[in-house]
């Protein structure tokens, strides 16, 4: 079945912007949407911890925040139910993970309208647990020559949903967790304002796990 919630390709996209921490993928993105023009408009940012530094970029940028900490709810559930009651309050055409880390379950009307960008190329160095510099950690132990980062929207199963675009870079001698992170990182900063960008064309087809780009 076709993506049932493809981008008309008329007008910016409003998204709401989940984050955990240090919020670089946020910055990243208003920085995108400030100087070169991605046509997105962030009407939201929700944290799952008022310590998130990023919602001190959303602050500086006049951007409204919330906050949702996984411990005031009984069950996954509860607290994805809490996030994106939130989210169907404004207008909202993606939920855009920058660095969340809680697991939410994805409702029926946010199928295919959640992504998120993970820094490897899924399927591998992903899963539960694999986040940060634990992927870059495991990558420079198995001896990997490629790495990059991958675009995907998110199901309910980690790092599983479909990919929408991925980008690679080289693992070279001498790489430290750090220097690979640095790497793959210049690549999401262009990787995700990019998929983004081919959402709000109208250019995504979903049919499956299978993700056609279209002209």
């Amino acid at each position: 079945m076709a993506n049932p919630v493809q981008h008309s390709g008329a007008g910016k996209l409003s998204v709401v912007v989940l984050i955990s921490g240090g919020g670089t993928t946020l910055r990243n993105l208003l920085a995108h949407i400030e100087r070169r023009g991605l046509p997105v408009q962030v009407v939201r940012v929700i944290a799952s911890t008022p310590k998130a530094r990023g919602l001190e970029y959303a602050c500086a940028a006049g951007i409204p925040t919330s906050i949702y900490e996984r411990k005031d709810f009984a069950t996954d559930e509860e607290y994805g139910h809490a996030i994106f009651g939130e989210c169907r309050r404004g207008p909202c055409d993606y939920v855009v993970m920058g660095g969340f880390l809680k697991f939410v379950p994805i409702p029926d009307d946010f199928l295919y309208r959640v992504i998120n960008i993970h820094p490897a190329l899924i399927p591998a160095f992903c899963g539960h647990g694999m986040y940060g510099h634990h992927v870059h950690e495991a990558v420079l132990a198995y001896g990997a020559k490629l790495s990059g980062c991958t675009v995907h929207f998110v199901d309910n199963e980690y790092d599983h949903g479909p990919i929408i675009l991925q980008r690679a870079v080289p693992v070279v001698d001498g790489d430290t967790p750090d220097s690979l992170a640095a790497r793959v990182f210049e690549a999401e900063c262009e990787a995700y304002p990019e998929a983004l960008r081919m959402l709000a064309a109208g250019r995504v087809v979903c049919e499956g796990r299978q993700i056609r780009i279209v002209e």
